[in-house]
């Protein structure tokens, strides 16, 4: 086997269930809606998963729920054996926007978690774990950085490592580079990538582009509207690590159109 080819690997087929959603249903009732409708979903160890749908699907009540936000009306979320009955130190987050504190360092930022959960002290200990994470995104030489001298894009390198810091079991992502132009989110998906597999994190992304769900997943779960439900997982059969010039092989643009046409399916 040539080194091209050795550095194309696909993940094990059977891996450990870290986090699963069995019929979960999600009813406002003042609003008399049901914006769920017994949810599905397993994420194995290791793999990074995606949800897509049209606006109004129910995505972001979903990641809220797998987050401990909000509550299912029925059904259960468990994260690792234990259900999830609130926000919890093992699952971590990421969003559109950095939100860093502007009065406060890069490394400041990145222990703020662990400060607010366990004190200045705790924090204070967690430094060279922020600096090896620095590292790792490609930040090395920011510590001492204030935010405002931070491009969008090194703001959310910033960011992944805040979510990493506490050593979660899942990483929750809403749409965590939707802000930045279409180069840097590009590149910054494909950062997102490698750190995933040198930590070999469980992630799961909710996004709106077809070609993003692609392009960093394992499965990409489908969902239609009124209520939202999983109509179909698509396992996504490419190789890692995935590379940019993938998106124009015939396979990816198989898959691209198979999840495009059930979402005009869905939305008829």
């Amino acid at each position: 086997m040539n080194t091209a080819a050795a550095a194309l690997t696909k993940l094990p087929s059977h891996r450990d269930v870290v986090y699963e959603l069995r019929s979960v249903s999600k009813t406002f009732a003042l609003r008399r809606i049901q914006a769920l409708d017994k949810v599905d979903l397993r994420l194995e160890r290791g793999s990074f998963s995606s949800v897509i749908g049209s606006s109004g699907c129910g995505k972001s009540t979903l990641l809220k729920i797998m987050a401990g936000l909000q509550s299912p009306s029925s059904g259960s979320v468990v994260l690792a054996g234990t259900p999830v009955m609130g926000t919890r130190r093992d699952i971590g987050m990421m969003f559109q926007h950095a939100t860093l504190f502007p009065w406060r360092t890069t490394l400041e930022n990145i222990v703020l978690p662990i400060e607010i959960r366990d004190g200045k002290h705790a924090a204070r200990a967690k430094h060279e774990d922020a600096r090896r994470l620095l590292e790792l995104v490609g930040l090395k030489g920011f510590e001492n950085v204030y935010p405002n001298e931070l491009s969008g894009g090194m703001a959310q390198r910033a960011a992944i490592c805040r979510m990493l810091i506490t050593e979660p079991e899942v990483l929750l992502l809403d749409e965590p580079f939707s802000a930045l132009d279409e180069l840097s989110r590009d590149f910054m998906n494909m950062e997102l990538q490698r750190i995933c597999m040198a930590r070999e994190a469980t992630a799961f992304l909710v996004t709106h582009s077809i070609p993003e769900a692609v392009i960093l997943s394992d499965t990409v779960y489908v969902m239609r509207p009124r209520p939202g439900r999983v109509v179909e997982e698509v396992p996504i059969d490419l190789p890692r690590p995935r590379t940019l010039d993938m998106i124009t092989t015939p396979r990816f643009g198989a898959l691209v159109e198979h999840i495009r046409s059930r979402l005009d399916k869905e939305a008829l």
